[in-house]
């Protein structure tokens, strides 16, 4: 979902405690890092290359789950990959008609692009028919991807949206027993506890006004395209509008779920005792059993627990911080309890939360965007420093494990396009600087590692981004995918460079125990002791064991030749003795350069070509 100010957010949260180390129970873990592949299922086995803006399905194409094949998923487990985000699985609104499976018809009124929102679920008891062979059998093809992901040695993560439903939210496939949202809810008051949704009793929901020449289906005709929606009384919209027209750039198409805040921001549950922070996920189940809590908490938890049953192996949050950190306490360790391993990762862009929403709220991970993803952002784009990194990882270091890292994702801008850094290259040093600062998983987005650009209308999305909301082919990914060979055969020469360089470095983050070991920066050490040495270059050690590393990265296209050194301190720590040390860059395998030992301090001397990296491991 598209990043909101936080004073659209309408409750108050509690600011949270300060930084302190703390320790948590951590999902097991290969001998490396976690990495997490992000695919946009419905786009991701598609070799349509047409890109009709506001295409059909059949003039533009479509992925489904069994694109995912064996070799599909060999190859993206050569990329150190330990889990697939399968985005865009619950079924969704969609334009096109299922209804000889039961499935009722979508208003393009209130549905974004044709293919839909991923966010706005409308039957999370089912998967979007769009990506079966089969929709009548969606939820057996999703089965069967689950355990070809399993027998690939990859966990599967799926959303799960719980700030908000889509407008026509009807589950036909709940299980038996099971109350769909809205089904028990009092409409006659703006709010009651175990109501699913808020209302503006005795108003009707009108449809927003369109602006800038937006038409629904890009002016299309379509029997339920009439400008109307029948929704009485009105819900509040998902970001928390309450109008009954909501502005065209809210989240119209998505009704916001009552978690028992009431209208002005008080709480209507029990909230955490103090120190609940420090409790673990056992205590924090214990806790819930004997309390009453909101009906929407009930059912999240239970659609949780149901795609568990399924295989899935954790859950990605949509706007996480939209939603009470009590709770994700009840949810998390309720998941927690029946898989002690599940994969938990949140979307919350407020720093000021963070610490509440990992230690009160049990969540595994947070993105780090507004903090080190913006900054490594401006400074691919030629306007940031690196002088600006060290202050990054030292205001995180205490919860530094739990904060991922990504370059790209569904919601952000494509690096190669021109919108952003108009060159996929540039993300190569912030790649590996993301990659290698922290213990925490790295993310990758689909097509990232060819340089995919996100070009093109396609219809209700935004060029430079890769479309969420209709059918579309992804070009550079579909080289890579060369008809289902998956081999790259398509690629120019410099996108196989660009995806050997991201599966060296991945595949090598996979199983580094240095990565999961101690972390200091040398940058600002240099920035003062090294002559040549700039703000576009950085460095820093990772060491466990054996294995050391000295990681230096050049943002600049320019190629830098200076002499990297180590403080006495550092020397010290590595037990490094006076002499010269062989070295060996894990990316390239280049051996010749060597570490010299003089006096207690190391000198490098180095000739770093433009956006390259490397990751030094000293022999000994």
């Amino acid at each position: 979902m598209k990043k909101l100010s936080i004073l659209l957010i309408f409750w108050a949260f509690s600011a949270c405690q300060s930084p302190q180390k703390q320790e948590t129970e951590q999902p097991a873990s290969p001998k490396g890092k976690l990495v997490v592949y992000q695919v946009f299922t419905r786009l991701f086995g598609n070799t349509n290359t047409t890109n009709k803006a506001w295409g059909t399905i059949e003039e533009n194409g479509v992925g489904k789950f069994n694109d995912f094949t064996d070799r599909a998923l060999d190859e993206i487990k050569s990329m150190g990959v330990t889990h697939i985000w399968y985005t865009g699985i619950p079924h969704h609104d969609v334009i096109r008609d299922y209804t000889a499976c039961g499935i009722s018809n979508d208003d393009p009124d209130v549905v974004k692009g044709r293919a839909g929102s991923p966010y706005a679920i409308k039957d999370y008891y089912n998967v979007d028919p769009d990506l079966a062979v089969d929709p009548a059998k969606r939820i057996e093809e999703f089965e069967a991807l689950i355990d070809r992901t399993h027998q690939h040695g990859m966990k599967v993560v799926i959303d799960i949206v719980p700030n908000h439903v889509a407008r026509n939210y009807q589950s036909i496939s709940r299980p038996e027993g099971v109350s769909d949202f809205g089904d028990k809810d009092d409409t006659s008051v703006e709010y009651a506890r175990d109501n699913n949704f808020y209302y503006i009793p005795g108003e009707v929901f009108k449809v927003p006004e369109s602006k800038n020449g937006y038409l629904p289906l890009g002016g299309e005709k379509h029997p339920l395209a009439d400008g109307k929606f029948d929704e009485y009384p009105v819900k509040w919209t998902g970001n928390g509008s309450r109008k009954t027209q909501p502005d065209f750039y809210d989240w119209y198409e998505t009704v916001k779920v009552n978690y028992g805040v009431r209208p002005d921001g008080s709480y209507d549950f029990d909230v955490l005792p103090e120190g609940f922070d420090k409790k673990d996920y056992r205590e924090h189940f214990e806790f819930w059993q004997d309390k009453d809590v909101p009906d929407s908490w009930k059912k999240f938890r239970d659609i949780a627990l149901f795609w568990l049953d399924k295989g899935v192996d954790g859950f990605r949050y949509d706007m996480a911080e939209m939603v009470p950190v009590e709770f994700w306490s009840y949810m998390n360790s309720a998941i927690k309890m029946k898989n002690k391993e599940a994969f938990l990762l949140a979307e919350v862009y407020n720093p000021a939360l963070y610490r509440d929403y990992i230690f009160k709220g049990k969540m595994d991970y947070l993105y780090d965007k507004v903090e080190l993803y913006d900054t490594l952002k401006h400074i691919m784009q030629g306007h940031g420093s690196t002088d600006h990194l060290p202050a990054i990882y030292n205001g995180l270091a205490d919860i530094e494990h739990h904060m991922l890292h990504f370059l790209e994702n569904h919601d952000e801008q494509r690096i190669a396009s021109a919108l952003f850094a108009g060159k996929a290259e540039k993300g190569k040093p912030a790649m590996v600087v993301s990659t290698c600062m922290s213990t925490s998983p790295t993310m990758l987005y689909f097509g990232q590692n060819v340089g995919e650009r996100g070009d093109g209308d396609m219809g209700f999305g935004d060029e430079s981004r890769t479309s969420i909301f209709d059918y579309c082919g992804v070009p550079a990914h579909q080289r890579w995918m060369n008809n289902g060979k998956f081999d790259g055969g398509q690629l120019s020469p410099a996108e196989k460079d660009l995806n050997d360089c991201y599966k060296t470095l991945l595949s090598f983050s996979a199983h580094s125990e240095a990565l999961l070991g101690a972390y200091k920066e040398i940058h600002s050490y240099n920035r003062e002791n090294t002559e040549g040495y700039t703000d576009k270059l950085f460095s820093f050690v990772r060491w466990k064991g054996d294995e050391q590393l000295i990681i230096v990265s050049n943002f600049e296209e320019a190629e830098h030749a200076f002499q990297l050194r180590m403080d006495g301190e550092t020397v010290a720590t590595w037990s490094l003795e006076d002499g010269t040390y062989r070295l060996v860059d894990q990316l390239s395998g280049k051996e010749d350069l060597r570490l010299v030992v003089k006096k207690g301090q190391g000198y490098i001397d180095l000739v770093l070509p433009g956006l390259e990296s490397y990751i030094l491991k000293v022999k000994k």
